[in-house]
């Protein structure tokens, strides 16, 4: 786990002036979008894998899992990633863990943000005075301050419900089956974490043939397109 290495606040680069509350983006410290000055910032900060919550990016994969559809951040239909932290820790404290685990919740895993937007959009709402970064029992916490507070009480409507955003633009049948394929994942990751090793072989049979027909799906589908459009038309 990364070590907490933050210095003085005058001895972090600036490359202009600190955004204030609601900044979303222009010119502060991370507003022209610089890698190199987010990186270190979230490094000093104890950010990224393992730096928050249980298991860092191992319960969720770096940047890609299902269920997490359009919701890698943003805003609109892809999920509002600030939004959902700041109504969250307005109800109470959270890691990055149990912000995702709440975002994932609310949308019925239409949306499941990575911890490499979840992170960074931490780091950006503490620089704005927003949020406050703590450590409780050993684990990085955030908070509303009391500006945070403020501007959540002041903005309510304008935030908006984004978990909600994100699953109303995203199908009945599509939130189904990526509850379907999250059921499998699991019942693959008992199987794979307790099973013998010809059950595990016979369900690497199951997951390689249930691959096929999803495919032959698309192919069948593919196939009765073709032929409606190559058929003659009745006179």
């Amino acid at each position: 786990m990364p070590q907490d290495a933050s210095g003085p606040e005058d001895s972090r680069p600036d490359s202009g002036h600190r955004g204030g509350p609601g900044h979303r983006g222009g010119h502060g410290r991370r507003g022209h979008g610089g890698d190199e000055h987010r990186g270190r910032a979230d490094r000093n900060r104890g950010f990224g894998p393992g730096g928050f919550g249980p298991g860092g990016f191992g319960a969720f994969g770096p940047g890609g899992d299902f269920g997490r559809g359009r919701g890698r951040g943003g805003r609109g239909r892809r999920g509002d990633v600030r939004s959902a932290i700041l109504l969250l820790l307005a109800e109470s404290p959270m890691h990055g863990y149990e912000l995702i685990q709440q975002i994932v919740a609310r949308s019925e895993g239409a949306w499941k943000p990575s911890p490499g937007s979840i992170y960074p959009a931490l780091s950006q709402l503490e620089d704005e005075g927003l949020v406050l970064i703590e450590k409780i029992d050993g684990r990085k916490t955030a908070r509303l301050t009391e500006q945070g507070i403020t501007f959540v009480d002041e903005h309510r409507a304008e935030l908006g419900a984004p978990w909600d955003d994100v699953r109303r633009s995203v199908g009945g049948d599509a939130l189904d089956l990526r509850g379907l394929i999250g059921q499998l994942m699991g019942a693959a990751g008992q199987v794979a974490s307790v099973g013998t090793p010809d059950q595990v072989k016979a369900a690497g049979e199951v997951l390689a043939d249930a691959r096929r027909r999803l495919y032959r799906i698309l192919a069948e589908d593919d196939a009765d397109n073709g032929d409606a459009a190559s058929s003659p038309t009745a006179e």
